[in-house]
């Protein structure tokens, strides 16, 4: 999948360029065309309507200023007598070549064209009862043009090369993202299907066992005990997923209100003063007062329950766990401290993570390694940061939030 979206990167960016490079270099080929023919289209009427001169032009000096391609012209006179003037660099004593010309351009209807046989653009110009005709050479002209398109060509080619290596790198740092969550999405899915798995098994073998005549009514009272806690497990698991869901979609319109967040700690803290005192465990609070935010009551509370369980699970027993709440500049911050099994600096990054779990061995089949993702994604909808740190043997979670 990856791998057809970097080529689709990749051809969307080259098609672009060469359609740039198309439209560019046409242009500029097609003004340097007409800019040279507009050129010598002004010479060429500039020599038809010159004074009339009883000598040949032979010398550079006798030429008007905007003069820059050779050219000759041919008069004729009333009775059909043909008289050529013109630089050293055209043989006008050759009469059947230049009535050869002159037949050419009367077989042409327009004023001004070009003779490709002989290379030479013409211009008729009427004097009364006489023509003239000016005849100016364009070999330079195709020249240039030709020496235009192949420079064109060449650098076209060396800059597609060049774009095309760098779309390849492009395409790689722009996919890198899309790498990243496929992974994560991959990783995810394996993970909940190893979580699903456990239960499922539990579930299943209970049942059979049940099915089996041969055990007695107190084993399938049990049998049923561990379908139904086993289930409820189940439960909770699904049910985290469907709220990750629910965040990660946020389609639901955010219903966020003034909230005294002082009060709102205090009170998700006062559930949990049993449980750290049945733990041996002391709970310490400093809470400012007076701490306002907005966002969502329930899910808030919910960041801080969550903050408070993962103290409780993993602090050392007979050691105090610290909940601080304080105002800072542009908001407040709030920190869950407590003395455990020291965080390594990749622990501290990924604990956020989906399923992640710093010692495995210790999973008692109760916590999925959701909550703190789930705490992450709450956080982020309220515009806050969550993140941890680990210092001295104290693991601590901060979430900082705008008031």
């Amino acid at each position: 999948m990856l791998k057809r979206l970097r080529i689709k990167f990749v051809a969307v960016i080259m098609a672009i360029v060469t359609v740039l490079f198309v439209v560019i270099f046409g242009l500029v080929l097609h003004l340097t065309k007409q800019n040279i023919e507009r050129e010598s289209i002004q010479m060429m009427r500039a020599m038809a309507f010159r004074p009339m001169m009883s000598a040949p032009l032979n010398k550079p000096d006798d030429m008007p200023d905007n003069i820059r391609l050779p050219f000759f012209t041919v008069d004729i006179s009333s009775d059909g007598s043909i008289k050529a003037s013109g630089g050293d660099y055209f043989d006008l004593t050759d009469e059947s070549l230049l009535n050869e010309l002159v037949s050419a351009v009367d077989e042409k209807s327009k004023e001004t064209g070009i003779l490709s046989k002989y290379d030479l653009r013409y211009m008729k110009a009427e004097k009364g009862r006489d023509r003239t005709i000016v005849f100016a050479d364009i070999s330079s002209e195709k020249a240039m043009l030709k020496g235009l398109i192949t420079n064109s060509a060449v650098i076209g080619l060396i800059g597609y090369a060049v774009i095309f290596l760098i779309s390849l790198l492009l395409a790689k740092w722009v996919t890198k993202p899309v790498e990243k969550t496929w992974n994560e999405q991959k990783q995810f899915i394996a993970d909940a299907s190893h979580e699903l798995k456990t239960p499922i098994t539990v579930i299943m073998t209970n049942a059979e066992m049940m099915a089996d005549k041969s055990y007695s009514e107190s084993d399938r009272e049990d049998f049923i005990k561990n379908i139904l806690s086993t289930s409820k497990r189940m439960r909770g698991l699904v049910e985290s997923l469907l709220e990750l869901a629910r965040l990660d979609n946020n389609r639901a319109p955010k219903k966020f209100v003034s909230i005294d967040y002082s009060k709102l700690i205090n009170d998700s803290i006062l559930p949990f003063e049993p449980l750290f005192f049945e733990n041996d465990m002391v709970l310490d609070t400093e809470i400012e007062g007076g701490i306002t935010v907005e966002g969502d009551k329930d899910k808030l509370r919910q960041v801080m329950s969550i903050l408070l369980d993962n103290a409780l699970k993993y602090s050392d027993p007979d050691e105090k766990v610290t909940v601080r709440l304080k105002r800072q500049t542009s908001g407040c911050l709030l920190s869950v401290s407590g003395h455990g099994t020291p965080l390594s600096k990749e622990d501290c990054l990924n604990i956020f993570k989906r399923f992640y779990r710093v010692d495995k061995a210790r999973n008692d089949g109760q916590s999925y390694g959701l909550g703190l993702a789930i705490a992450d994604s709450i956080v982020s909808e309220h515009d806050g940061k969550i993140w941890a740190e680990s210092e001295n043997g104290y693991n601590t979670f901060y979430v900082s939030l705008p008031v």
